[in-house]
Parts: C-alpha cells; structure tokens; sequence
C-alpha cells in the first residue's frame, strides 16, 4: 500500500513476467498496472488491473478499505490491461457504481456483459464524494475512443488513463523521486511510437485541454507516479505528438548475405566523418520493430535499405513500412537505398512509402546491382553526406 496523497492511495500491481505487451512489444524490465483507491465520505476506485493480478489486486484494495464498502469504480480507458478486472470487482462488491461515459458503457457491456449500476458522465461533469471534486474530461483517441481522464480538484491530482505512461515496472517506488527515472525517458518514448504513435492530433488537443489545469501530480496507468518531473512528461508527450524529433538518423535496412547491409555502413561512415554523432542502426532481422519505432519518432533522420526479395521488397522491411505509415509520422528527412541480384524491386517499393509519407527527400536513392563496387559506395557516401548535410552547418 502506498500513499499519494492524505486520502489517495496506490493501489496498483507490477508484471514481471509478461514477455510483450498487447503480444506485440518486449517487456524486458516489465510494466505495472496502476490503479488508484479515493477514501472519503465516498470511496473510489479509478481503474483497474489486468485479470491475471485481480487476488493481489482486491487484498490491496481490503487494505485500504479496513472494512468499508467500495462505492465507486471509474473506468477512465476500457482496454483489458486497466479494466480486466471490472467483472470479478462487481461480483465482490455487487452495489458498486460505474462511472464512464457512452462510449465506456458500450465496451463494458460487450466485455464484461455489465450494463447496469452505470453513472454517465459527460465533459466537464463533476461528481462530489466528500471533501473531493472530481471532474472529467474527454480525451479520445489517446489511444481509444472512450478515453477520459479525471481530474481531483482537491489535491490537484490528474487521473490521466494511458497518457503520459511508458513501460517499466516500479521497481521498489512508485513517485518518480523515489525512483532512478532515466530509463523511463527512452521507455516512454518507445511506449508512445509503439501505442500512441498514430494519434498526434489528440494527443495535441488533450494536452490543451489539460493545461488550462493545475496540475501537481499524474497518476497514470502505466509507470511512475509523475510529481517532480511533470514539465519533463508533458514536454515529451507535446514534442512527439507535434512528431518533433531530435537531431540524428536512424538508418533501418534489411540484408540476407550482407550486401544491403555493406550499403548501410558505407553510408553511416559518410555521416559520421560529416559530424552526425546520433546513428542508430537496426538490423530488421534483429532489432525488434518496437525499438525502431521508437527512433523513428526520436530523430529527424531516417535512411532505409532492403534488398530485393521473390519480385518484391524484404519482408521484414515491408512490415516496418507500414508500421510507420499505420503511424503517419510526419516532417521526417528520408533516404532509401537497396539492391538486387536479377530484376529490382525493392527501391520501387520504398519510393512509393515515401509518396505516401511526403518527407522531404534528402539525397539521391541509390540501388545495387548484386555486391558493392566502387561507384556504388561513392554513391552510398554522396547519399550519407546529403544527409548529413541537413544537420550540420
């Protein structure tokens, strides 16, 4: 049990033990599961925690509550990670109310088959349990379209669903001043390129919406209890979704016997010996796409090589293409390159991922006929120097 404020408390769990999140994306310092406990005249549950973790999960909630009944449940994102554990919370407490909003009542109902105890609430709409105020505001499409967060006016605590989350378990804390929090930066980036990534623009309206509040701490669903480093969480959120990015490249290719990947090298050393320092470079035979995904938002730069395969483009680079544009990353500089044995197809392909993205082009495309030569890596060097020349004056 963990204490955030005189009447709120963690009541979360950690997951160490699943492999990838939504059966997509590694885990590998796992991820917790927040949910938060309201005691007052009225107690409130905001959220819950994935099925496999409900036992821990309701002694916690036993502590809390010392014999009280749990009044209330908010279901601020319906997905199963937070709301797995809504049906077995109603069958130990059957006259709690649910408070959602149209969309969340939908989901409840086709999930859980719960459609009564229900308390709609709409924009703006408070509900009083006491000394507390809470109130609620839409924030669809961060990342589902029933998501809401609710903000208590009291303490000046934003319940903010998926927003502002990231992957990682709490290890020991659960505030980000009792944590070593510089992990969670590159996790966080990489939990909003993997899960967010493709809804800018509401991510954009909510964090308006949100700033006209005053807020002095985020309790989200995923990762640290936010106090100390609120600007920081904010600011990467609003810079991601604004699809800003760093200085630096990342070069993503694809390579069966080595060729395309002797292309990825020359070029990298091109950049290099120009003074780009932030390369990133990822083997999509290696590099899982979660990770790329997340330098894809990070840095301003992307070069992308594949070889040709059976008439086509490299499967694996095929699937990181359309990752990227299921994402519909914006303002990025591009350069692509790729090779072939007998008849090429794979630079084709490219071009056309980038009439559909509308970067803006740096350097000539450059294709291979079976291995490297000296025109190709001369090349390969023009095509690293043209990028490299975006960044350094």
């Amino acid at each position: 049990m963990k204490q955030i404020t005189n009447d709120i408390f963690y009541v979360g769990v950690n997951d160490r033990q699943k492999h990838l999140f939504e059966n997509l994306w590694p885990l590998p310092s796992g991820v917790s599961y927040n949910s938060y406990l309201i005691t007052d005249e009225k107690t409130v549950l905001i959220d819950t925690v994935e099925i496999a973790y409900v036992d821990l999960f309701l002694k916690k909630i036993e502590e809390v509550l010392n014999g009280r009944t749990l009044d209330y449940l908010i279901v601020n994102h319906s997905e199963p990670d937070h709301a797995g554990s809504i049906r077995i919370l109603r069958q130990y407490y059957p006259n709690l109310q649910i408070v959602g909003n149209r969309l969340t009542f939908g989901m409840l109902a086709g999930y859980h088959s719960i459609s009564d105890g229900l308390i709609e609430v709409k924009e703006g709409d408070t509900l009083t349990i006491g000394k507390h105020r809470l109130t609620f505001y839409m924030t669809p499409m961060v990342h589902w379209p029933e998501v809401m967060v609710t903000y208590d006016e009291t303490d000046k605590v934003l319940f903010s669903a998926d927003a502002f989350g990231t992957y990682g378990a709490l290890d020991g804390g659960v505030f980000d001043a009792e944590l070593n929090v510089e992990h969670y930066w590159e996790e966080m980036i990489r939990y909003y390129a993997n899960i967010v990534g493709k809804y800018g623009n509401p991510v954009q309206k909510a964090l308006q919406k949100l700033s006209l509040l005053d807020i002095q701490t985020i309790c989200s669903t995923h990762g640290p209890v936010w106090r100390e480093n609120i600007d920081m969480v904010v600011s990467i959120y609003d810079r991601l979704s604004r699809y800003e990015a760093a200085e630096g490249v990342t070069i993503i290719y694809g390579s069966m016997y080595g060729n395309t990947e002797q292309m990825a090298e020359t070029i990298a050393s091109a950049m290099a010996a120009d003074g780009i320092k932030n390369i990133v470079m990822h083997n999509v035979s290696k590099s899982p796409a979660s990770y790329i995904l997340k330098d894809v938002f990070k840095y301003k730069g992307i070069l992308i090589g594949s070889p040709t395969y059976s008439g086509s483009i490299f499967p694996k680079i095929d699937s990181i293409l359309k990752m990227i544009e299921l994402r519909e990353v914006k303002n990025r500089l591009f350069g692509y390159f790729g090779s072939f044995t007998w008849a090429g197809a794979a630079v084709k392909r490219l071009a056309t991922f980038n009439e559909n993205m509308k970067w803006e082009l740096a350097g000539d495309p450059v294709e291979m006929k079976q291995s490297i030569n000296a025109e190709t890596a001369e090349k390969c060097i023009k095509l690293g120097q043209a990028m490299a020349a975006r960044f350094v004056n």
